[in-house]
């Protein structure tokens, strides 16, 4: 595998002491993983409820992902330019991206609405069985219309905490969305039954425990960089909506493109035998690979600011050697926690979630595929943000592209003919054919990134040419 470790020219010095990449990461870890538990929690739940509830939570990842999509894509443009406007201090410019933000929320607030209220109306109409889609209905309107508010919110107080660099909010913020998370589900479930209707409506109501908690801490940052009375430039962007769509465009469509990939397993699954079991076996399998995925998404979260001041400072030996470290932590992670803690409880995982033998079957046996399939992901998930801190969003859009768009279909259909072939459930040979799309994806990021760094030493000394 190529090597990204290679020394270059000495680096500019920096101004002031800043965190290392693992530093900053430390603190998202928590809060991803607790965020995670917003979806691994509707999942327990559900699973009192029966396989049919499973199916349906599961159905709705696509929709999620979605979500997700417009979440991170805003997200990653603007805490870029608001790190940007901070580094020249430029105050008005803060002003004016933040309102510039608000119009874009309220776009996406109001598109959100409207699918909610398909999904809503027109749930019953995909193919599946009366009791699976009524479920589905329910549960996906009311996650996907209740967070068009409480999620798409909290991107402006999100990313002004993270442009101060303060990542410790962004944890407490998911801690508090969390707790109140549990406390709800079991409210709604256990006291007044609302079952699939009650653990939406409890993901949506904890979000406004991070929500309120982001802005208290956002106001008090920005409420101290003003009174130090540091803006002393008075700069406008001339295209603030161009600046941040920029980045946050290639960086939601990489994130929808994901939703494709949901959507084709539950399309080969849906005709064949037991397929609400497979589909809520891989309901399970992809909360599971998510929730274990946390710190290495909260790792690249670091990148994106990580990166991007270092690369401001033209100081590429920061770079690799912050990529070298989080690459090494993420593949140690995978291999020495992951692995031992899916291979020791996956079954008891699978028996505690799944309803029927069968369900707990097909779960146990993608569960022992998990390690690799983050081990696969670590490339892909961390060299987006890289290339974005480097003012470059369309790498990330192009790897995706040909990830769920070039590699995951054929691999998929290969490995459910491969797995038929062998008599083995075609659900085993999708997600085999994942893993390896997965891992040849991240490979072709690795190379790319390695010759875009290599690239960026001869021109170290130009800095027009280091800043396009």
């Amino acid at each position: 595998m190529p090597s990204i470790s290679s020394e270059g020219p000495a680096a500019p010095a920096r101004s002031g002491a800043v965190p290392s990449i693992l530093q900053m990461a430390a603190p998202l870890v928590v809060s991803f993983w607790m965020r995670a538990l917003f979806s691994f929690v509707d999942t327990i739940y559900a699973a009192y409820l029966g396989d049919a509830a499973v199916a349906a939570i599961g159905l709705s990842i696509p929709l999620e992902f979605l979500l997700i999509a417009c979440w991170v894509g805003v997200s990653t443009g603007l805490t870029s330019n608001l790190s940007r406007a901070m580094g020249i201090r430029a105050g008005a410019r803060i002003d004016q991206l933040l309102a510039v933000t608000r119009r874009i929320i309220w776009v996406l607030v109001f598109f959100f609405l409207l699918l909610a209220a398909g999904v809503l109306i027109g749930g019953g109409r995909l193919g599946l069985d009366p009791k699976t889609a009524r479920l589905f209905s329910i549960y996906a309107g009311v996650l996907v219309g209740g967070s068009a508010f409480t999620a798409f919110w909290s991107i402006i107080p999100d990313s002004i905490v993270k442009a101060h660099q303060d990542t410790r909010s962004t944890m407490w913020a998911g801690i508090w969305s969390n707790l109140i998370n549990v406390i709800l589900n079991t409210l709604f479930m256990f006291v007044f039954h609302w079952g699939v209707f009650g653990i939406a409506l409890s993901t949506v109501l904890g979000r406004f425990g991070g929500l309120i908690y982001a802005m208290r801490r956002a106001s008090a940052h920005e409420a101290a960089r003003r009174a130090r009375g540091e803006d002393t430039s008075p700069d406008l962007d001339p295209h603030p909506l161009r600046s941040i769509l920029a980045l946050a465009m290639p960086a939601a469509l990489t994130y929808a493109l994901m939703a494709v990939e949901a959507s084709l397993v539950n399309g080969l699954l849906a005709g064949h035998p037991y397929a609400m079991e497979s589909i809520a076996a891989y309901g399970i399998f992809y909360r599971i690979l998510l929730f274990m995925l946390m710190p290495i998404i909260a790792a690249a979260v670091a990148v994106l600011p990580f990166v991007a001041r270092r690369f401001g400072e033209q100081d590429l030996a920061a770079i690799r050697k912050g990529l070298r470290q989080v690459f090494a932590a993420s593949a140690a992670y995978c291999v020495f926690l992951v692995t031992p803690v899916l291979l020791v409880a996956g079954a008891i995982i699978a028996r505690f979630l799944a309803e029927t033998e069968t369900t707990a079957e097909l779960t146990r046996v993608i569960l022992w595929m998990c390690p690799l399939a983050c081990l696969t992901m670590v490339p892909f998930q961390l060299l987006r943000p890289a290339f974005e801190g480097m003012q470059r969003g369309w790498p990330g859009l192009v790897m995706a592209v040909l990830r769920y768009g070039v590699f995951t279909v054929p691999a998929a259909l290969l490995g459910r003919q491969i797995a038929l072939q062998m008599g083995h459930p075609a659900l085993y040979g999708i997600v085999a054919g994942l893993v390896l799309a997965s891992g040849l994806a991240s490979f072709l990021f690795l190379v790319w990134m390695v010759r875009v760094l290599r690239g960026l030493e001869r021109t170290l000394h130009e800095p027009d040419t280091l800043a396009a």
